[in-house]
């Protein structure tokens, strides 16, 4: 799958909106699309790097270093902090490997 700059920067915000609480609407109506749009983006994203869940994606996405949780004030949502060129490299190379199994 290969995944074009500003897709990464739209992800990047939409995960960044789910994580200051906004539901898919309110996050489609601050970025204009659809919240179908936004549904199927953070499939697509779940997808991508294996998770089977939207805290399990927020959880990787810290993993991977795309937040910075240390310089989020206290009380509010952690910032992604990753240019949308890192972000791209780590999802277009997870969806170069297959998923692990659940058996494994």
């Amino acid at each position: 799958m290969t995944i074009s700059p500003k897709t990464d920067e739209i992800d990047l915000r939409i995960l960044s909106l789910l994580c200051d609480g906004l539901s898919d609407a309110a996050v489609g109506r601050r970025l204009g699309i659809g919240h179908r749009t936004v549904q199927r983006r953070v499939g697509r994203m779940m997808t991508v790097l294996g998770v089977s869940g939207r805290v399990a994606l927020g959880a990787k996405a810290e993993r991977l270093g795309w937040f910075d949780v240390a310089a989020a004030r206290p009380g509010a949502a952690a910032r992604p902090c990753v240019p949308a060129g890192s972000a791209r490299a780590v999802l277009s190379a997870a969806s170069a490997s297959p998923a692990p199994s659940a058996a494994s």
